[in-house]
């Protein structure tokens, strides 16, 4: 280590590191989700139409390439981190992440070389915001004791929720005055944290050095990038369908990503140091909660994307707002869902280090059901208050969820584990983000399908339009659509202007359909039938969360280690630690619990066939344990 590492860190540094940690968080969570609703205005400034077919891709890519590199990648960069540091790799985190803010900003082309450049730009900055929120919760975890882990956590973790919807919200603000404001938000943040970090961050953990797990790393990223992808190309259009579900190449992409999967998993069970540690399934609460947690993400984020397709394509022009507008006014209306974050996590995190996670985890998720079945029976044209509500109650039950799950996960492990667990957490969370596109977009997609072509050709002709190009119109694939109403772009507009078709009606036609009404009422009807299934879906989902997270059991966080008890080799570890001279006596239940641990610890090694020690060694196993401060034995 160096000589900055090696100085003891003082009282405050706890502080320091939180206050880093979550402004690092912040930034990498805000940039995930600030091109969404700002893709209107960037498409606008390098010249590209997003709703010509060829262009979807784009489309997609722009949002998909941030979130597949964050699944890919985030579990190995957590390996990083205990091998060599994981400081050092967050601080680099920090630097990748400002350098590829600035270069987004930059961009020097128009039309799909522009798009690539910002596509390809946006996936090293997710590569520098992984190395953030893969080490970021480890770093917490090392730096506060366990009594006040919960809430240091809880304060990271909702910041991170909260930053997805400030993203849509800054992104909405920093869209109407520059697309380039976009990207230039990242830059002085970024920067400032590079300099900060390296400044006042330091190594309070002792690297475990080992081999890097070479296999396991290109078969994990080979395959779950390869799945991810044929789940980005399953919701186009393929031939005649609505979706590219049949599609052989989709098809392949899926089989391919599950095999290689499959034969990750039967590598990590066999190589001495592997990248994903299988055998930290063992241990219920870590296996439970990210369980509930991968559930929660993917319920998570069809809400996220389906609050802006409702505000921005229907609710917000049947009030009266332009087209051109909404980007910004969705992201105010669903401030609610972000205060609910803000109320509870901290709070909820502080109370889950004195009475446990199951009790406030659960009890969210039940919440975020509940919220799901109050959107289920809105109309379209809701009123906001009932709405407004709605959207705190899944809010306030996110954060109530979100951080004692996540003090309940680190705290479940070895602290030489930390890195990769707080890995394995953010890649569950990031790949329930990225599968919740192709789950509730295909769902809604084929609700749209359905109906929306009989509705919007009746529709058309009804106000003059003649057949042909009304049947023109209709046959517009229902991706289109939606991504229409996911952009806050009027199609009616964009289709009949393309053709001719307007300049041949009257002036009372074209204000018609054009205006801010049409198109919004013309979609209502199928929009709020795909709605329905969408969030049936998700409220189902985060009830089989609420059970994962109820199965968790009153689980006793591992103790910290003491000094000197890991060594640079790995050996030894918190469960395990030799006391200290100075170590008060014990009584004879705590003698008793220590042996119960130590055989757990050494029975779950040797079923996996390694030896309790040395650099195959595998974390301990389940522990059935209380919760940490209630003076309780082993039950």
């Amino acid at each position: 280590m160096t000589a900055r590492s090696a100085r003891a860190p003082g009282p405050g540094y706890k502080w320091v590191a939180l206050s880093n940690t979550t402004l690092g968080v912040l930034i990498a969570t805000m940039d995930a989700s600030i091109v969404i609703i700002s893709l209107p205005a960037i498409f606008r400034g390098i010249g590209l139409d997003p709703l010509a077919p060829g262009n979807i891709g784009y489309l997609l890519w722009m949002i998909l390439g941030y979130l597949l590199v964050s699944a890919v990648l985030v579990v190995v960069l957590g390996r990083l981190g205990d091998m060599f540091g994981r400081v050092r790799i967050y601080n680099l985190g920090f630097l990748v992440f400002a350098c590829a803010s600035v270069a987004l900003s930059l961009d020097p082309f128009r039309a799909g070389a522009g798009a690539l450049w910002l596509i390809l730009w946006r996936m090293v900055q997710a590569f520098g915001g992984s190395m953030l929120t893969a080490n970021s919760a480890a770093i917490l975890t090392d730096a506060f004791p366990a009594r006040q882990r919960g809430m240091a956590l809880g304060v990271n973790q909702i910041t991170a929720l909260a930053g997805q919807f400030l993203g849509l919200l800054a992104g909405g603000l920093l869209a109407a005055v520059d697309w380039r404001a976009v990207f230039w938000l990242s830059v002085p943040i970024s920067v400032t944290g590079t300099v900060w970090s390296y400044l006042s961050l330091r190594e309070t953990s002792t690297g475990r050095r080992g081999r890097v797990d070479w296999l396991g790393n290109a078969t994990f990223a080979t395959g779950a990038g390869i799945l991810l992808a044929a789940l980005t190309y399953g919701i186009q259009p393929y031939g005649t369908s609505a979706t590219g579900w049949g599609s052989p190449w989709v098809l392949a992409g899926l089989s391919g990503g599950v095999l290689l999967l499959a034969l990750f998993c039967w590598v990590e069970s066999r190589v001495a140091e592997p990248m994903f540690h299988l055998g930290l399934f063992r241990v219920r609460a870590f296996a439970a909660g990210n369980l509930a947690a991968l559930l929660t993400a993917v319920a998570r984020g069809g809400l996220q994307f389906m609050l802006i397709i409702w505000l921005q394509g229907i609710w917000l022009p049947l009030h009266g707002y332009a087209f051109e507008d909404t980007p910004l006014w969705a992201g105010i209306f669903m401030l609610p869902l972000t205060t609910g974050f803000l109320l509870a996590g901290p709070v909820c995190g502080y109370l889950s280090d004195r009475f446990g996670s199951r009790l406030f985890s659960t009890t969210g998720l039940l919440l975020v059901a509940a919220s799901f079945a109050g959107l289920l029976v809105l109309p379209v044209d809701f009123r906001y208050g009932p709405f407004a509500g709605l959207l705190l109650m899944s809010g306030f039950g996110q954060g109530m969820f979100s951080a004692p799950n996540t003090s309940s996960i680190m705290g479940s492990v070895p602290a030489e584990y930390r890195g990769v667990a707080s890995g394995m957490r953010s890649t569950f969370q990031n790949s329930g983000t990225a599968l919740s596109i192709g789950v509730f977009f295909s769902l809604m997609i084929s609700g749209l399908a359905a109906s929306l072509p009989a509705a919007l050709g009746d529709g058309l002709r009804a106000h003059g339009v003649p057949a042909g190009a009304a049947g023109q119109a209709a046959s517009l694939p229902p991706v289109s659509t939606l991504f229409a109403t996911f952009l806050g772009n009027n199609p009616i507009e964009h289709l009949l202007a393309a053709g001719g078709t307007l300049d041949h009606l009257s002036a009372g036609q074209r204000r018609t359909l054009t205006g801010h009404t049409f198109f919004p009422q013309l979609v209502s009807g199928p929009f709020h039938h795909g709605l329905t299934v969408v969030f049936g879906v998700a409220a189902a989902m985060a009830l089989v969360a609420a059970f994962a997270s109820a199965l968790r059991g009153d689980h006793r966080r591992l103790p910290d280690a003491p000094a000197g008890a890991r060594t640079s080799s790995g050996e030894g570890g918190p469960s395990e630690a030799a006391p200290s001279a100075q170590a008060p006596p014990t009584t004879t239940a705590q003698t008793a619990q220590t042996a119960q641990t130590a055989r757990t610890a050494r029975t779950a090694r040797t079923s996996a066939g390694r030896t309790p020690s040395g650099p195959g060694a595998e974390p301990p196993g389940d522990r059935p344990t209380g919760s940490p401060s209630d003076g309780r034995g082993p039950r």
